[in-house]
């Protein structure tokens, strides 16, 4: 197994300002996919801790063996220790990133703010789940993917893997339940960016999370994009978006 880390996957920690911002990636992507936007908020002068979670931008055969409980230690871990040297800190979150977001402020009440992309905090629904449950027991492992990343915008990718370990997968659509069931402990702030069209995550998933957050909720539809808004057309209405709203709840 190998523990290198493939260029441009590499986590960025910029030590800036008292405020920071925990940045996080999506499942089988990497940071490739929130760099532009960790560094745009850098820029800012925010203490910004953009982590690789677990299992992520080295190998495909890395993340088999990784679980839900490996990416929760993780974020938690990471914002426990940038809440520890800010004064206030937000979180950002694309994708299954978005569902940590939500649990981290679902278990720390201190988060200032919650910016969510795209966010996936269920599961994909009882048919697909079940399929999943067959293949696994089945005896597959790995479900080979294009390993094309859901981008609208032409030559641009994520470095995401070329296929879905399914025993991770679902860990994380297991872990993925009782952060739905939480979602309206969070009274932070949130700022949900949601892509009409989307193939990854249903654009429903984040009326959930509009639905039942308790906290004051903005919401910015991305017209132009596909999943990985980040990189995508929209790209830099996510970043003047996610800079307009951390300038309000880390003020």
């Amino acid at each position: 197994m190998t523990t290198n880390i493939m260029p441009g996957c590499e986590p960025l920690s910029v030590l800036g300002g008292p405020t920071g911002v925990l940045v996080i990636h999506g499942f089988t992507g990497n940071p490739c996919s929130m760099r532009p936007l960790a560094e745009r908020i850098a820029d800012a002068g925010y203490s910004v801790e953009m982590i690789r979670l677990p299992g992520h931008g080295t190998s495909l055969e890395d993340l088999v063996t990784r679980r839900w409980s490996d990416f929760t230690e993780t974020a938690l871990g990471a914002y426990d220790e940038l809440a520890g040297r800010c004064e206030r800190v937000a979180v950002v979150g694309l994708s299954v990133g978005g569902g940590l977001t939500a649990l981290i402020a679902e278990q720390r009440q201190s988060v200032a703010g919650c910016v969510f992309i795209n966010p996936m905090v269920k599961g994909p629904g009882a048919e697909i789940e079940q399929g999943l449950r067959d293949l696994i027991d089945s005896g597959l492992e790995v479900l080979a993917t294009d390993g094309g990343s859901d981008i609208k915008k032409q030559g641009v990718s994520e470095a995401k893997y070329d296929g879905w370990p399914l025993r991770s997968l679902q860990s994380v659509i297991e872990g993925l339940g009782p952060v739905l069931d939480n979602l309206a402990s969070i009274t932070a702030p949130s700022l949900l960016l949601t892509s009409r069209e989307d193939h990854t995550v249903a654009p429903e998933i984040g009326d959930l999370v509009a639905e039942h957050v308790s906290g004051p909720l903005e919401r910015v539809w991305l017209e132009e994009s596909y999943h990985v808004a980040t990189l995508d057309h929209d790209q830099e209405l996510v970043e003047t978006s996610t800079l307009a709203f951390l300038q309000k709840v880390l003020a």
